[in-house]
């Protein structure tokens, strides 16, 4: 795999495990700018609350820090993402390691006990024994193809939002024009949320790929049958929780989308049905984001449990290693 050129994925077997990660540094330095203009936001709110009465300013400050507090947010899951990144190359680096650590036990692998190819049962949950290194599964390879342009285009749909907000900032409260920016420029923002949030996904699924795509080379290096953990219920929950907070949270936005094209008068009832679209819009988006994080933690879940299964896998190989030499 040395010709994996795709960020965030194998390094090359040139590639030195003892330097300092760009990818920690960066994503930490980018948090913290996130975190300063979230900051930025919330003493504008406390300013523009603070002098409510005193000008007309305060539903051009709302309108503002509201575009700059998701920029922000956004700006925290992308700095997240990239240390994701580096997490899927160290594990790279540990799958190596290991492969070269167990490798000089001169394990003589002629001699290793049979073992029964097919499913087994673990302390871990039902696992494959299989003679070569097992296949990725499609949602691996959909994981490992998609995180990257679903990054990308969170980023952009971001900063649309965040300069459409400084357009909504500029038009009278209470207009046409003032609700439809607000309508364009919710959707928006949390569009570009929902793209880093399924980017964010995906690299947890480009992890237990590599996971399992590291523990299988390993074992098989050796001359080992290759024990695979399967898909935990865990992981199936973190699938289906995050294609279900994709299509709540684009139910919201398309809420949003459309209360900003129907907005075309200033009466009664147009007022109640701008309320009308801004509460669903708001709810179904609040939902999507929910079932988003609880996938994100089932898939975290998921990791740990892979992780748990491999160092009881790699204390067998060792043991058996050790015992031929």
């Amino acid at each position: 795999m040395a010709g994996v050129t795709q960020l965030g994925a194998r390094p090359a077997p040139s590639a030195d495990p003892t330097q300092r990660s760009g990818y920690r540094t960066a994503g930490l330095g980018l948090a913290l700018v996130g975190m300063m203009g979230a900051t930025v936001s919330v003493i504008a709110n406390f300013v523009a609350g603070a002098n409510i009465d005193a000008d007309n300013t305060y539903s051009e400050t709302l309108a503002w820090t509201f575009g700059l507090s998701i920029f922000s947010f956004g700006l925290v899951k992308i700095a997240i993402s990239i240390i994701l990144m580096g997490i899927i190359v160290r594990l790279w680096f540990r799958a190596d390691a290991i492969k070269l650590a167990l490798a000089k036990l001169h394990g003589d692998s002629e001699n290793a006990p049979k073992t029964t190819l097919g499913d087994i049962s673990t302390d871990w949950g039902k696992a494959t024994v299989t003679a070569n290194p097992p296949k990725l599964l499609p949602i691996h390879k959909m994981a490992r193809l998609m995180w990257r342009p679903m990054l990308v285009m969170g980023a952009m749909a971001l900063t649309a939002g965040l300069i459409s907000s400084f357009v909504w900032a500029s038009e009278t409260p209470g207009t046409e024009g003032f609700r439809q920016a607000a309508a364009f420029t919710q959707g928006i923002e949390f569009l570009g949320e929902a793209m880093l949030l399924s980017g964010i996904a995906f690299l947890l699924g480009t992890i237990l790929a590599g996971l399992r795509e590291g523990g299988g080379e390993v074992q098989s290096s050796l001359g080992l049958p290759v024990t695979t953990l399967k898909m935990p219920a865990t992981a199936k929950a973190f699938v289906v929780l995050m294609m279900m907070g994709m299509m709540v949270m684009a139910g919201g936005i398309v809420v949003n989308f459309i209360g900003a094209g129907s907005f075309n008068g200033t009466d009664a009832a147009d007022l109640i049905s701008s309320a009308r679209y801004g509460a669903v819009g708001s709810g179904l988006r609040r939902l999507g984001v929910v079932m988003y994080l609880t996938g994100i933690a089932f898939g975290l879940g998921t990791i740990i449990e892979v992780l748990r299964f491999q160092a009881t896998r790699i204390g067998e190989v060792a043991a058996h290693q050790g015992h031929q030499h």
